[in-house]
């Protein structure tokens, strides 16, 4: 079943050669049609992370994409048509998708075809708009976790915690019953992260000596377990509070990597994108008020600005608004 409203093409925000913000432009491209696995969406927001600018400099392409190359992984908006072979979502769901093979172009576009596997329905309490911004992250916030396996009631340590994927791995971590001492960015990040159920917020900019007493004393016995969104030496020094056997767990292509220390494991991870992840962040999302802290939003004609604005400091996720 097809929306009979589709048009034959849409607005989109492509580029044609790889290099900085300024080779996206705006322009009409034939809206996607779909295989019998796969969902048209109608676009309402997209995402915009670090791994748009890899794939617009040409560093990180999707398999199979061909110029003009439509970017964003990440995306939320309504079913209108869906495949013959899709079971799990139809026409009206209000979906949000995490989708770094896509072909056919991505999210930052009126209208997106994607697997229906990397589809997820948008879970009560979370506005539709900002899902759009939460996938990806999410999701890698969850497979770092995943990494660390600590148990409840073990103290976690959230370095970098104010950003995209750190304000939401702060929320999945209480769901999942850790303590969390969260490191933040400067005040405002100390305060959106408390906010957020963080047992301890700090601020990473703060005096090294109180940050680690602070720590210290909170955990005396040592913290399980690190989730590093970032690296350098403050990230060394916080190493200096974990326990006998602890993990340090950092996303893949934090630079520098953190250093391996006597007594503690350092394991690197990614996010995975598939139903099973899905399904499981939606019950955790579920379990409570969640937050996907949207720090500003551009309309699809500013998406040069909004990768201007990925070099700057910010808390939480950036959004282009679609419709």
């Amino acid at each position: 079943m097809v929306d009979a409203d589709v048009p034959e093409r849409m607005q989109a925000a492509a580029f044609d050669e790889y290099g900085g913000p300024e080779v996206i432009t705006l322009r009409k491209l034939p809206v996607p049609e779909i295989a019998a696995d796969e969902v048209l969406i109608r676009v309402l927001s997209a995402g915009v992370g670090v791994w748009d600018v890899y794939e617009r400099e040409g560093v990180l392409v999707p398999e199979g994409s061909a110029l003009p190359i439509v970017p964003g992984s990440d995306g939320a908006g309504t079913v209108i048509a869906a495949g013959n072979k899709v079971t799990d979502l139809a026409v009206g769901d209000l979906v949000y998708v995490s989708a770094t093979a896509r072909p056919k172009g991505g999210f930052y576009a009126e209208y997106a075809a994607v697997k229906a596997e990397y589809a997820a329905k948008v879970p009560d309490g979370i506005p539709a708009e900002h899902a759009g911004a939460m996938p990806t992250d999410a999701l890698t916030a969850l497979a770092g976790l995943d990494t660390l396996s600590l148990s409840g009631g073990d103290w976690l340590l959230i370095f970098g915690a104010s950003g995209g994927q750190g304000h939401l791995a702060v929320q999945l971590a209480k769901r999942q019953g850790l303590k969390v001492i969260a490191v933040a960015s400067g005040a405002d990040g100390v305060a959106l992260v408390t906010r957020l159920g963080a047992d301890v917020s700090l601020d990473g900019h703060g005096d090294p000596a109180e940050v680690l007493a602070t720590i210290r004393d909170a955990a005396p016995g040592g913290v399980n377990g690190i989730l590093a969104m970032a690296g350098g030496k403050t990230l060394d020094r916080l190493t200096e509070t974990l326990s006998e056997g602890a993990v340090v767990a950092y996303a893949h292509g934090v630079q520098p990597e953190p250093r391996e220390r006597s007594g503690v494991t350092v394991r690197a991870y990614d996010g995975v994108a598939n139903a099973g992840q899905l399904r499981r962040l939606n019950e955790l999302i579920k379990a409570g008020p969640f937050v996907v802290h949207v720090a500003e939003k551009f309309p699809l004609g500013k998406v040069r600005e909004a990768h201007q604005r990925l070099g700057t400091s910010y808390l939480g996720k950036l959004l282009l608004t679609v419709r």
